[in-house]
């Protein structure tokens, strides 16, 4: 046993090396930063009656229960097959939370949580936490492998990945668990994919990136407009490369178009097979509820709608004038794109200042991502709920506003020097803004002024209202300002849930079901998780910093590889 000791000593120095270089790794201290980030702004609630829903069709494969019990009829179902009742939605947000419902479902049996109420449910918390924090490290993942390849230097797409957590309506979804955040990570993984596969030829990633964009259809079909967007980015690519290129012949074009049609056809071999099995699995998710292959669930939601209310027009749900959806998700108070996400308007600055400057794939993503939004802006335009409801912001072009944001702050940072100290001071000042409202966002849970507009009327200025209901709260002020709207106090666990800090252990306080000494624990490491994510940005921050001075080369400090 004599080299007892010295193997203690070498395996802990060993430790401690790995330790320092991961300290000294942004990537590691990004991922470090995302799991953080997602932990601290938790409710324990999965954030709408949509995801619940959701998660109730999770449940539905591993148990006996109904993918709808009786009771929700009419609010949600419809009538399928064999008339039973089933869910409406895709089923891929379902399958990204089934491990999690696992573990939550075996840790609501633990005997401790015998007496314990569900408010927030055990299972409801594990389901939130788990694959909140799993998307949140993907997505900071996938972000910065793709920033990279748009030739962004580590500084900027670290800020990059930053900015996309902290300013944009990413981190209202990382905490209200829509299916947005989830979409965003499967389309950026298809676009950073298959743009590996137009630079090298691999067919691993071609394959990869096409599956992620298939498995997107699972979740909502309206993402076969994010699978068109990669390919218009990939066409893109080629065209801006062609048109930067000095050499403009009769024998170059029709080279290019050759090596085009080759291109298109290598494409089409791998991308359209793996699409084909995934739309495959989708309609027969669909023939399994309703008994058809090629429809959806709309005309049948359309007739039980009708037949609950006899007032609702012949074109429902497609009953919104065009100018009206489009025009409100770009102008309304309520859902307006520009308040909501800021960044978006530093983003389209930029582009229009800067364009003959930047590079062949920036201008391409550029295109690709204006499309995709202008696209799910008309698509959505007639909608009856074109602008998603109980939601903050306009939840159905969110991620495509998100995705389109994303390369504001990188611009903003490279080109700083050439962009004159108006705009800079300007980007910084709308980086500031977009960080508030985003942090705002997460304050209450996100009916509160919906509830209040019942009461309040409209138009209104709901991110004005959040930071004024923020004031109000704080200062104990809601009733005095005539905030406690009638609407709030329809449904009691609404009431409570509304009028509290939208956090875990100031919901678990203010709910009173959990023992104080659990309320405590809960405060405690909440908090420290809160100081661990500030600790991370900090040494980020250092990190980035020491990167900077090493005369701009990325040789002293490490950078984990990507995918």
């Amino acid at each position: 046993m004599e080299g007892g000791p010295n193997s203690a000593c070498i395996t802990i120095a060993i430790m401690t090396s790995r330790l320092g270089r991961w300290l000294h790794d942004p990537l590691v201290l990004l991922c470090l930063t995302a799991g953080m980030l997602a932990f601290v702004v938790q409710s324990g609630e999965l954030g709408t009656a949509d995801t619940a829903h959701r998660l109730q069709t999770t449940h539905w494969f591993w148990t006996t229960e109904p993918q709808v019990f009786p009771n929700e009829y009419p609010e949600f179902g419809l009538h399928g097959r064999a008339g039973k009742l089933y869910s409406w939605y895709g089923i891929g947000q379902s399958l990204i939370m089934w491990p999690a419902d696992l573990v939550g479902t075996w840790i609501s049996h633990w005997r401790v949580f015998a007496s314990y109420e569900d408010d927030p449910s055990i299972r409801s918390i594990v389901v939130s936490y788990g694959t909140n924090i799993l998307i949140s490290v993907l997505t900071a993942l996938v972000v910065f492998r793709f920033l990279r390849q748009l030739s962004f230097d580590v500084n900027e797409s670290v800020f990059g990945v930053l900015a996309l957590m902290f300013c944009t309506t990413h981190l209202h979804y990382t905490q209200n668990m829509q299916e947005n955040n989830y979409i965003m990570l499967l389309t950026l993984m298809g676009f950073s994919y298959q743009y590996e596969w137009l630079c090298s030829g691999s067919r691993r990633a071609l394959v990869f990136g096409s599956a992620a964009l298939g498995l997107n259809l699972l979740t909502r079909i309206t993402t076969a407009l994010d699978t068109a967007a990669c390919g218009l980015f990939l066409l893109a690519v080629l065209w801006f490369e062609k048109d930067g290129s000095l050499v403009i012949s009769r024998q170059d074009n029709v080279t290019f178009q050759r090596s085009l049609w080759r291109r298109a056809i290598a494409y089409c071999k791998i991308a359209l097979p793996v699409y084909a099995v995934f739309a495959l699995l989708e309609r027969a998710y669909s023939f399994y509820r309703f008994g058809s292959w090629t429809g959806t669930y709309l005309p049948i939601f359309a007739r039980e709608q009708r037949l609950q209310d006899s007032t609702l027009p012949a074109n429902f749900p497609w009953s919104t004038p065009f100018y009206e959806g489009f025009l409100g998700a770009l102008f309304k108070p309520e859902k307006s794109i520009f308040l909501f996400d800021p960044l978006l308007v530093l983003a389209i600055v930029l582009l229009a200042l800067l364009w003959p400057r930047l590079s062949a794939e920036i201008r391409a993503y550029a295109v690709a991502t204006g499309v995709l939004l202008v696209t799910y802006l008309s698509f959505y335009a007639r909608y009856a709920y074109w602008a998603g409801d109980f939601a903050w912001g306009d939840r159905y072009v969110a991620t495509a506003v998100e995705m389109l944001a994303l390369i504001a702050v990188p611009l903003l940072l490279r080109y700083r020097g050439t962009l004159g100290k108006l705009v800079w001071r300007g980007g910084l000042a709308l980086i500031a803004a977009s960080l508030m409202i985003q942090v705002a966002s997460l304050a209450f849970w996100l009916p509160l002024e919906i509830y209040q507009s019942e009461n309040i009327g409209h138009p209104m200025f709901i991110i004005a209202l959040r930071f004024k209901n923020i004031v109000a709260f704080t200062l104990g002020r809601m009733q005095a300002w005539g905030l406690n709207t009638e609407a709030m106090g329809q449904d009691q666990w609404d009431y409570v849930h509304i009028t509290t800090w939208n956090f875990l252990p100031f919901l678990l306080r203010r709910v009173g079901a959990a023992p104080k000494w659990v309320v405590e624990l809960a405060f405690a490491i909440w908090i420290a998780a809160l100081a661990g994510l500030l600790i991370c940005v900090w040494r980020l921050k250092y990190v980035l910093s020491s990167l900077r001075k090493n005369q701009g080369t990325e040789q002293p400090t490490v950078v984990s590889q990507v995918g």
